[in-house]
């Protein structure tokens, strides 16, 4: 529609120019005040389509065929009022069916053309004849090809700018379209999985249970409490199903299947810390450091979800083989920016273009590669995104950009 308007301005700049032109200029009489309001007509429905523009995102393709509509009846006023079939600017209908072919679907596209054929048809009846001068009388064949070919130029000149125009912004939406099926994709795949960890984690629970109940039974038995290695051995046990069982509520509070708890609030630089330090306990061979900005931190909701989303990053950096890891925590005025930094071999080429697909993986294992899918997916549903790259040292380099507004619970806050 912007296009549309586009078009009917330099429409009417012409027919303005012509008119003057051709009344003044050649001294042949045209009915000036009857094309000049048809051209005040053009005007005010640019400027009404303008004002709709301003306030809306999207345009029917009904709407654009009335304003198509509406072009080639003016063209038609327009003819009538200058010589009608004898007029050399006919060819400008063909401008029309154009558009009318690329914008339009068949149908319509079928309306247009038999309205500018019949169109042309009636001009070649009923139009209002040019008087020539006498000087002019004897040049006609001269002036009619002079002004076929300035029709020909225009035609030509604004299909090839505004076709390609239009021709760019189908392909722009085409790769739009392409965009949302593979986030729809994605979004199925995520679904499935989703329901399959909370499927495993339903079933995983009574067994840790149990395990939990019979490592309780062991040590009150005179066999285990006689031997110190024992009971230690046992209670390292004990520890590694406490820590199972924490994971599979966690997985059930991400579904949100978990009943009766609260969402727990806290400071962000308190999440982010407890976020490091239990991932230090589980995994001691590796170093973390965490460096806050000098920012003041608000208070937030301690969503799972992005815990599992950081966890994950820490993860994937360590088993890439990096011995350290840095995390680099910062904000803005909208955002909260999360850098992953490590020491490792970095990112390949193909996994940079690849980033955030489906099982891609550095670490050629089956279904690996899911980790990053997951973070990615994760922080675009939070209205964030995820960009990766290779630090100027080495190693990999994972930037997560959130909107405080998602997290945060007062923004004002200075909770650290």
């Amino acid at each position: 529609m912007a296009l549309l308007v586009q078009l009917r301005w330099i429409a009417i700049a012409g027919q303005v120019a012509t008119i003057l032109i051709v009344h003044f200029g050649m001294g042949i009489p045209l009915p000036v005040a009857p094309m000049l309001m048809i051209a005040g007509l053009s005007c005010a429905m640019n400027v009404a389509s303008f004002a709709i523009l301003r306030r809306r995102t999207d345009v029917a393709r009904p709407e654009l065929l009335l304003a198509l509509l509406f072009d080639v009846c003016v063209l038609t006023a327009q003819l009538y009022l200058s010589g009608g079939a004898t007029n050399p600017f006919m060819g400008l209908y063909l401008l029309q069916v154009a558009l009318a072919t690329v914008l339009l679907d068949r149908w319509s596209v079928w309306g247009i053309a038999i309205l500018a054929i019949l169109c042309a048809a009636m001009l070649s009846l009923f139009h209002h004849p040019l008087a020539l001068s006498a000087m002019l009388e004897g040049h006609l064949i001269d002036l009619h090809v002079a002004g076929t070919w300035i029709s020909f130029t225009m035609v030509a000149v604004l299909l090839v700018l505004f076709m390609s125009r239009v021709t760019r912004n189908l392909q722009l939406r085409e790769k739009y379209l392409a965009r949302l099926r593979q986030q729809a994709a994605e979004e199925e795949h995520i679904v499935r999985m989703g329901l399959l960890a909370s499927g495993a984690a339903h079933e995983l629970g009574t067994p840790l249970s149990q395990l939990a109940v019979v490592l309780g039974d062991w040590l009150h038995m005179q066999e285990v409490t006689r031997h110190p290695v024992l009971v230690e051995e046992v209670e390292e046990m004990q520890a590694a199903v406490g820590r199972c069982k924490t994971i599979v509520t966690g997985i059930l509070l991400s579904a949100g299947e978990a009943r009766g708890e609260a969402p727990r609030v806290t400071g962000l630089r308190d999440f982010v810390e407890s976020i490091a330090q239990d991932w230090r306990d589980s995994n001691p061979g590796t170093a973390l450091l965490c460096d806050f900005g000098p920012h003041d931190y608000p208070r937030i909701v301690a969503d799972p979800v992005i815990r599992q989303a950081i966890g994950n990053l820490l993860d994937n950096a360590r088993e890439a083989g990096a011995s350290r890891i840095d995390m680099l925590v910062g904000r803005d005025s909208h955002w909260l920016n999360i850098a992953v930094r490590d020491n490792g071999p970095g990112f390949s080429e193909d996994m940079l273009a690849d980033f955030g697909k489906p099982y891609r993986s550095s670490k050629g294992r089956q279904g690996g590669g899911l980790g990053l899918f997951l973070v990615v997916n994760v922080v675009r549903k939070l209205g964030g995104s995820v960009s990766a790259s290779n630090g100027a040292e080495g190693g990999a380099l994972i930037l997560l950009r959130v909107p405080l507004a998602t997290l945060a619970m007062e923004e004002s806050s200075n909770v650290q």
